[in-house]
């Protein structure tokens, strides 16, 4: 039985103080934002070299605190800024407070059926993300242990990672198995753009040798002939899978590049929302590997779901960099074979914490092998000096 102590006295939502923290929020000049990367705004060039000109980070990040009546505190994660923490606490909250935390399955069911009328992907589902993401934290310290035991133990001794970031060979110097690079150019670049990439895979192959995985990110920025083309193009130095070619509900396009390079490996799911999306892309059996954001997905209550659907289909589930989170479910999916880390070091040529100084614990890889921390719940503390407090809701 539920003790009288653990029931949900407060939902707060804060964001990062400003100028520092959260997953957008870099220094000038970091390649993440500042450099040219295709997108889907590449093809208007007053937004072409940079993914900050065109409001990559507009948003910023959110921050939600769920505290029992006996003071326990579950934190969660995500994007949205203000807009997501209104959501939390105008809406959400009120089938938070009184509640059993570790009801997550009905807390989850009533969270997306009340957003449906602004919701299903977006905003809305960042929001419900952060909640739950906090909420599977609030159930570990309840528990005392870690989420990645809630989720179903350990699957693995340790996770192998692969890092995301425009310097492989730094990945591979770190011990990474592979190295994922941003694709600089679209289609708007035309053929010179498109023979730039090429060079660019023709020399990390060179500097990496031919073992060492390499992957390209494409960041929904390209179209179907394109990625027929470049898919092409590249097949001699071994790309182990092209990433978000299209944006993800382009369920004929994706069957078409696939039915075109049968022998390309295609991911996508960063940028999808929920089971009914992902849904599409498992069943028409066009994607080699799904990769939904834990953070913005719907959380873990609805990534589970995502990760035993695709298990059902023999593909493997590796969410968009996630650290501690990903970490955590990795460790406790057996469709997981594998975590992306991101090279959050201005060049990208070293690894960094991801969420930019808002949490502490949060655990880096070594020699390219990571494991989640073995503390209660993730593990982390959120920086209270860097957050402010939105607005918060009580029973």
């Amino acid at each position: 039985m539920i003790g009288k102590d653990d029931r949900i006295a407060e939902v707060r939502a804060y964001i990062p103080v400003e100028g520092i923290g959260g997953y957008f929020e870099h220094t000038e000049g970091h390649w993440l934002l500042d450099t040219i990367i295709a997108n889907p705004m590449s093809g208007y060039p007053d937004y072409y070299e940079r993914r900050s000109s065109w409001g990559a980070k507009a948003l910023g990040t959110v921050l939600v605190e769920i505290e029992t009546d006996g003071g326990l505190i579950g934190q969660g994660v995500s994007q949205g800024g203000v807009p997501s923490a209104r959501i939390v606490v105008d809406h959400l909250s009120r089938f938070l407070l009184g509640s059993d935390p570790r009801d997550v399955e009905r807390i989850w069911d009533q969270m997306f059926r009340s957003t449906l009328p602004y919701g299903r992907k977006g905003l809305a589902l960042c929001a419900i993300s952060a909640v739950d993401i906090a909420l599977w934290d609030l159930c570990g310290k309840l528990r005392g242990e870690p989420v990645y035991k809630l989720l179903g133990g350990e699957t693995k001794q340790e996770i192998p990672c692969y890092l995301t970031g425009p310097q492989p060979w730094a990945a591979k110097e770190l011990g990474f198995f592979g190295g994922k690079m941003p694709l600089p150019h679209g289609p708007a670049d035309g053929t010179e753009g498109l023979n730039a990439n090429v060079e660019m895979v023709a020399k990390a192959r060179e500097a990496v040798g031919p073992d060492f995985e390499l992957m390209l990110d494409c960041y929904m920025a390209l179209d179907v002939p394109y990625t027929i083309d470049l898919a092409n193009a590249v097949r001699p130095y071994r790309v182990r899978w092209i990433e978000e070619a299209l944006p993800p509900d382009d369920y004929d396009g994706h069957a078409r590049i696939k039915a075109a390079c049968p022998w390309q490996r295609f991911s996508t799911g960063e940028h999808e929302y929920t089971r009914y999306g992902f849904r599409e892309l498992i069943t028409r059996g066009n994607l080699d590997l799904l990769q939904p954001d834990l953070a913005w997905v719907g959380g873990i209550t609805e990534a589970k779901k995502i990760a035993a659907m695709a298990q059902a289909y023999d593909l493997p589930v590796v969410p968009h960099g996630s650290g501690v989170f990903s970490t955590h479910f990795q460790m406790a999916s057996s469709n997981g074979p594998f975590q992306e880390v991101l090279a959050m070091s201005p060049t990208g040529d070293d690894i960094l914490p991801i969420w930019n100084g808002l949490i502490d614990g949060d655990p880096l890889p070594k020699n390219g092998v990571v494991r989640p921390p073995d503390r209660p719940g993730w593990g982390i503390e959120l920086v209270q000096d860097r957050m402010n407090l939105v607005d918060s809701a009580a029973a």
